[in-house]
């Protein structure tokens, strides 16, 4: 099977391209027009690696992405490019309507022409290459907006509502390829994720950070009164419910994919202290807590988010595999093991290695 993937250099694509190339075989088309927070160094080992390409595209550029489909002609598309970080929203929102609006309208209709133009006559596996082409678009639990704290989980059914620009450009995609769907009988999968962590992510969100800052002898700020609360999904544990979707998922149908763990900004950071303090104990006299320190919340901000994942669980069997402890402690253990990594990203090294590289690709 021959996968392309958009936005596959980031931090929720590159964890699902290692383990489709690691655990799946399939073959992978990446598409990423590698901006800031693209890092071809998340995809260590793949540039020899035959079953993956790379082409570097900006979703945006319909005659490069026509190009992309004609030459290496997908099964699925698995539609993860996307601006996704909502204080740079606040500051900008112009890019995040333009990439995540207006790009995912591009890609839907050059992923609608290409499906069209497949062959519809049975294989020899029974079905016809029109029959088996998805494309799934992967979305935010954002989009649903704030959720009271007594209130019952975001259910698939719940209505949009969202607060920060990078939200409603999420919530725009999301309609779009409803409506691409429902129009034109594109056949797609939508699903919507709660908060992700793991290795490899950037380092302005808020874990990495937190850690960084830590080990670092930095403060560690934090939001208002760090009340806020998400629901936290380990970024491999989302990989592998996107393949279960993409493969099993009832077309048209929606999914919301959490990690059952909610926790207030405030007890995620704390959580981090303590495990740091088991892995790398420091001198500091209150130990990493010292360093928490409460920063002017931004505009808009949600107070809680929350997933049920009733429907992914029951219909196809999937559940997340870490508990939010394991998963802190591989994560905190991760970027310790990994300064070169976290160093020429912080740097911005990183960025001078992409253009010496991939400068003409």
């Amino acid at each position: 099977m021959k996968i392309l993937i958009t936005g596959g250099t980031g931090f929720i694509g590159s964890a699902l391209i290692r383990q489709l190339r690691s655990y799946r075989r399939a073959e992978i088309v990446n598409v990423d027009a590698l901006t800031y927070a693209g890092n071809p160094e998340s995809l260590p080992g793949l540039e020899h690696d035959p079953g993956y390409r790379f082409e570097r595209v900006d979703i945006r550029d319909r005659e490069a992405l026509e190009r992309v489909f004609r030459e290496h002609r997908p099964d699925a598309v698995m539609h993860l490019a996307a601006e996704s970080h909502v204080d740079r929203s606040i500051l900008g929102p112009g890019v995040f309507v333009d990439t995540n609006v207006v790009g995912t309208q591009n890609l839907l209709d050059v992923a609608r022409a290409y499906w069209e133009g497949l062959d519809d006559r049975p294989d020899a596996s029974g079905s016809s290459p029109r029959e088996r082409f998805r494309l799934h678009h992967i979305s935010t639990d954002e989009v649903f907006g704030d959720l009271p704290p007594d209130a019952p989980a975001f259910t698939e059914a719940t209505p949009y509502a969202p607060s920060s620009p990078y939200a409603a450009s999420k919530a725009a995609s999301d309609h779009l390829v409803r409506a691409w769907h429902r129009t034109y009988g594109l056949p797609v999968v939508i699903t919507n994720c709660s908060n992700n962590y793991g290795p490899y992510q950037f380092p302005e969100k808020l874990i990495p950070l937190m850690i960084l800052n830590a080990l670092a002898g930095k403060p560690l700020p934090v939001y208002g009164d760090g009340g806020q609360i998400r629901d936290w999904l380990h970024v491999d544990d989302h990989a592998e419910a996107l393949w279960q979707v993409l493969q099993h998922g009832e077309i048209g149908r929606t999914y919301n994919i959490g990690g059952d763990a909610e926790r207030t900004n405030l007890q995620v950071v704390e959580a981090l202290c303590e495990t740091l303090e088991m892995i790398q104990p420091t001198d500091i006299g209150s130990g990493y807590r010292a360093l928490i320190t409460s920063v002017t919340d931004r505009p808009g901000h949600d107070r809680r988010y929350a997933i049920d994942s009733r429907r992914i669980q029951h219909e196809l069997g999937w559940r997340p595999a870490h508990s939010f402890e394991q998963g802190l402690r591989e994560t905190v253990q991760w970027y310790r093991d990994h300064p070169e990594w976290v160093a020429r990203v912080q740097s911005g090294a990183y960025r001078e290695w992409i253009e010496a590289n991939y400068a003409d690709r």
